[in-house]
């Protein structure tokens, strides 16, 4: 991991310089709620592997960053949005956007910043970057439609999990591979291989996510403690809670939830059980596959410092704590 945590402290800086540029540019409406969100403490793990892909395949240039921001941009808008969705309280442990701006200016700026990450994509004069980001941003929405409408009716079905976290996860880690591959070469076998890396890691990134939710309280996570449950979604290791459960018990546990009846001594409850059986752990579990298929898509490249640390990276999936 020794590698991986140098080439974040080369390369955060020059991230964070331009986002800092970036946002400083933006009107006033909007210019405090996109630094609010994009400069608070971040993983900055899409830019990276946007930086790693290409320089990964030969790329040298340092007109890489703005590509690299832009996909911070993307994440940063999808924050904004999600948490006006999920009536959340806290964001990177601090309060949410729209608690402290508003709602209608959280929901603008984040509008600003999906338009800014595309004509950043477009600046590259490169058809293949503006169709790849514009796919990305399609699939993360699908997969925030696809969780909305498994909030409204609660499923125990782990298929439908998986369509929601690539959607809304995986996709767009998945777009960060692919960008830096297509910057660095037109070969579509390279792009597919980092593209296939990437959504296999981002796979284990949300599951990891969504281990941690039951795992850690917000003090390491900066998120509510036990938030998915109280937000409605049905996670893995919900799922796995679930399907321990007696068939008539389960169902009337998902009516709660749809209902939101779920009462704070029924959700605590709930909470201990998962902690109890271990199904936390077991999820990392299942993230551990993803990230050894991630590993295994990375064959095609050619071995360089690179390549170690994206190696390096996916394992590091698996040890986060928030």
């Amino acid at each position: 991991m020794i590698e991986l945590l140098a080439y974040f402290k080369d390369e955060l800086p020059l991230i964070n310089d331009f986002l800092d540029q970036e946002t400083g540019k933006l009107e006033g409406l909007v210019k405090d709620v996109a630094r609010h969100v994009l400069l608070a403490p971040g993983k900055r793990i899409r830019p990276v592997l946007t930086i790693l892909s290409a320089r990964g395949l030969g790329y040298a240039k340092d007109d890489i960053y703005p590509l690299a921001g832009s996909l911070e941009l993307l994440h940063a808008a999808t924050l904004l949005h999600d948490d006006i969705l999920d009536d959340a309280d806290l964001r990177r442990g601090v309060e949410a956007s729209h608690l402290v701006f508003g709602t209608t200016e959280t929901i603008l700026a984040g509008d600003v910043l999906l338009a800014l990450a595309n004509r950043i994509g477009a600046d590259y004069g490169k058809p293949r970057i503006s169709a790849v980001l514009a796919s990305g941003i399609m699939a993360t929405v699908e997969g925030e439609i696809l969780e909305i409408a498994h909030i409204s009716e609660p499923l125990m079905n782990r298929d439908t999990y998986m369509d929601i976290i690539i959607g809304k996860t995986a996709r767009l880690i998945e777009t960060s591979c692919r960008l830096g591959a297509i910057l660095a070469s037109d070969d579509r076998t390279m792009e597919d291989a980092l593209g296939n890396f990437g959504l296999n890691m981002g796979i284990a990134f949300q599951l990891v996510d969504d281990a941690l939710d039951y795992e850690s309280p917000s003090d390491d996570t900066g998120k509510p403690e036990g938030g998915d449950l109280k937000e409605g979604k049905i996670t893995l290791p919900l799922i796995l809670y679930l399907e321990m459960l007696q068939e008539k018990e389960a169902e009337k546990l998902l009516a709660e939830i749809k209902n939101r009846t779920l009462s704070d001594e029924k959700r605590d409850h709930v909470l201990a059980e998962i902690r109890k059986h271990g199904f936390g752990t077991r999820t990392r579990t299942y993230a551990a596959e993803y990230v050894e298929k991630a590993k295994s898509c990375l064959t095609p490249l050619p071995k360089s410092g690179e390549q170690r640390v994206l190696e390096q990276a996916a394992d590091f999936v698996l040890t986060r704590k928030k």
